[in-house]
């Protein structure tokens, strides 16, 4: 069966834009794909924290990804020193853990800000690049907690829904003309997010072996990657059952 993308096995010389690069995810997906001869843009608030990942020959561009203006500065200093990229990669994000009643308002909207709104800062900046040059590929980081309605999640998981369904629909206009979309769902990373957490998390990863997930999933033309597949196959799963069973086995988890 065809895939979906195109299949990149060969990284050396391609220019990748990675942003949300300062630790985690990122950062280790920034590290992997330079040992493998890609060129690295690193983005992310902390300017400090990029310089620290010490990658040879790197780009550095701090941005708030809110910023729209910022982000288009971003864009033209790409453009100015690559002539472009030939992939961005949004992995910026933030998660406070939440229920239904601790509501806040004002983590919300930054959640909001930034996991959902910064994604469309970004594809403002780079579609138009991509479409000219009718190649390219858009990376999306959302999370297994968008496929369906998760504890703690309240505004996280929304947010990784709507990326979910944003990815979908980038594809279906982008791949036409030429542009690939791909979709990371993972499942947990050891982060400085997923430290926030107070239970057990299953099936924990490191930043690396998602990293080295990502990379894999792109080279076989994949749309969506998720990992690690021994749980988020689980959730997709939970995801598929009737009504009645999913938010039974979900008030059970959410008990524990």
């Amino acid at each position: 069966m065809k895939s979906l993308n195109r299949k990149i096995i060969n990284w050396r010389g391609r220019r990748v834009w990675i942003i949300g690069a300062s630790s985690g995810i990122g950062a280790a997906l920034a590290k992997h794909l330079h040992t493998l001869g890609a060129r690295i843009a690193l983005s992310a608030r902390r300017g400090a924290e990029l310089k620290e990942l010490e990658i040879p020959d790197s780009l550095v561009l701090p941005l708030d990804v809110t910023d729209v203006k910022a982000v288009g500065d971003a864009r033209e200093r790409l453009k100015s020193d690559w002539n472009g990229i030939d992939l961005v990669v949004y992995c910026a994000g933030t998660y406070v853990p939440m229920r239904a009643w601790d509501i806040d308002l004002e983590v919300t909207k930054t959640t909001l800000d930034v996991n959902l709104l910064g994604v469309y800062n970004v594809l403002q900046a780079t579609i138009p690049d991509f479409l000219e040059q009718q190649a390219g590929g858009i990376c999306v980081v959302a999370s297994i907690a968008g496929v369906t309605g998760l504890p703690k999640a309240l505004c996280y998981g929304p947010s990784k829904a709507a990326l979910i369904n944003l990815a979908e629909v980038l594809y279906a206009d982008l791949a036409p003309k030429g542009v690939d979309v791909y979709l990371i769902n993972p499942g947990f990373v050891d982060t400085r997010l997923t430290k926030k957490n107070d239970f057990t998390m299953p099936s924990l990863i490191t930043p690396e072996k998602a990293a080295a997930e990502i990379v894999e999933g792109i080279g076989r033309g994949r749309f969506e990657i998720h990992f690690p597949r021994r749980f988020t196959l689980w959730i997709k799963t939970l995801a598929l059952l009737p009504q009645r069973i999913r938010f039974y086995l979900l008030k059970r988890i959410a008990a524990t």
